[in-house]
């Protein structure tokens, strides 16, 4: 296959950033026909949310829409126009909940790396299955762009463009691997599980989630530390700045592990870095005081009491358990290889250790599959997995 460049390719793009635009473009794109092509651009690592900062959209006998969320008081027209037709998107769960948030929500959905997923390719991501699949080859520099600056860069906006452009054929030579392998059914579910799985609750003590922070074992470094998260997610989010980029998790955990005496203790504590780590100084000082001070203190990590013993020590403190867990998963890895589906993706990882560890009592494949399906597997997983997880149980018995 003769491979293209992106920067031989032209996209008729419009950019739209205002409510008339949008109006005009979604009477544009509910004439097109066939499913439609969607992407959202986010500011990962450079804002404080996760919201989209351009949405894309493209249908056959259309041409690719690029929207502005910022000048754009409501996506309703949009997603009246497009909301029964299946939606095309590459890695969905990245992009559903920022096009959520303002209104955009498939009835139907076709996941393509999903899909890539399921068919076995060596290589998943966007460029690369375009490249295998379409003889495109993409330019991916400005994925992990800061998207929230305005004007947004033209060679940026081709970028978009043919992201979403390209995503209808993607779908359609994805679709026929799918149809080759015998494998439509099970990629329809696993779209469908993506579409509607909830979102997660909310973490209640997120600071908790520090990198490093299990490094911290006292009470009052605990303290420290969250005083010094909350101060840092205020500011973050006056700012509309990735935390990160104020001060990192390491020199949270620095400073707490340091317990610093004075203001001048922590301004030279050279473990202690960030862009605002001086300029701020003041603000991480009265934060350190709340923590040095208050009689809240945090206790150890509350257990999830859903969670499993770490899978790692079962051979020692749950022999039988490991025992289940490790013939299980030899049986699935073998067909795994043999259905060219990744072993996560056949089983999830989580599912699969707890049916090892709280397996139903008769142990028949029957019984191993209503397991699964109280677990959360789809059908097409229990279909495969139920027969082979029962046998392995047998076998130990």
């Amino acid at each position: 296959m003769t491979v293209v460049e992106q920067s031989d390719l032209e996209t008729d793009w419009s950019l739209v950033t205002d409510q008339a635009g949008l109006d005009r473009a979604a009477e544009a794109l509910a004439s097109g026909s066939g499913p439609v092509g969607v992407d959202a651009e986010r500011a990962s690592g450079f804002t404080y949310g996760s919201e989209a900062y351009l949405v894309q959209a493209f249908r056959r006998g259309s041409r690719p829409f690029l929207f502005d969320p910022t000048g754009i008081s409501s996506f309703e027209p949009l997603a009246a126009a497009i909301g029964d037709e299946e939606w095309i998107l590459h890695a969905a769960s990245q992009d559903l909940p920022c096009l959520r948030v303002i209104g955009l929500e498939p009835r139907r959905l076709f996941d393509t790396e999903l899909a890539a997923r399921l068919l076995g390719y060596e290589r998943v991501g966007l460029g690369a299955v375009v490249e295998s699949l379409l003889g495109i080859s993409l330019e991916k520099a400005h994925s992990a762009a800061d998207w929230s600056q305005r004007p947004l860069p033209e060679p940026w906006l081709e970028y978009a463009a043919l992201d979403v452009a390209l995503l209808p054929d993607l779908r359609d030579a994805v679709s026929r691997d799918l149809e080759a392998q015998g494998k439509t059914e099970f990629a329809l579910q696993e779209f469908e599980a993506v579409r509607t799985r909830p979102e997660k609750p909310r973490n209640p003590e997120p600071w908790r989630k520090l990198s490093g922070g299990h490094a911290l074992r006292s009470p009052r470094a605990l303290a420290i530390a969250r005083e010094l998260w909350l101060a840092r997610d205020e500011l973050a989010r006056e700012r509309d700045v990735a935390p990160g980029r104020l001060i990192p998790d390491a020199s949270i955990v620095a400073a707490a592990g340091a317990n610093p005496r004075s203001k001048n203790d922590l301004a030279r504590l050279q473990t202690f870095r960030g862009r605002a780590s001086r300029t701020e100084i003041d603000r991480w000082w009265r934060a350190i005081l709340r923590g040095k001070t208050t009689e809240d203190l945090p206790g150890p990590k509350p257990r999830d009491p859903g969670a499993l013993p770490h899978h790692r020590g079962w051979a020692q403190r749950h022999p039988e358990a490991a025992a289940r867990l490790a013939a299980a998963r030899a049986a699935l890895e073998a067909e795994a290889e043999r259905q060219r589906i990744p072993l996560e993706n056949l089983l999830t990882p989580d599912t699969l250790r707890r049916v090892a560890w709280d397996p139903p009592g008769e142990r028949s494949a029957d019984d191993v599959a209503l397991r699964l399906k109280e677990l959360g597997a789809r059908d097409w997983q229990i279909g495969i997995t139920a027969p082979l997880i029962a046998a392995a149980f047998v076998d130990l018995a």
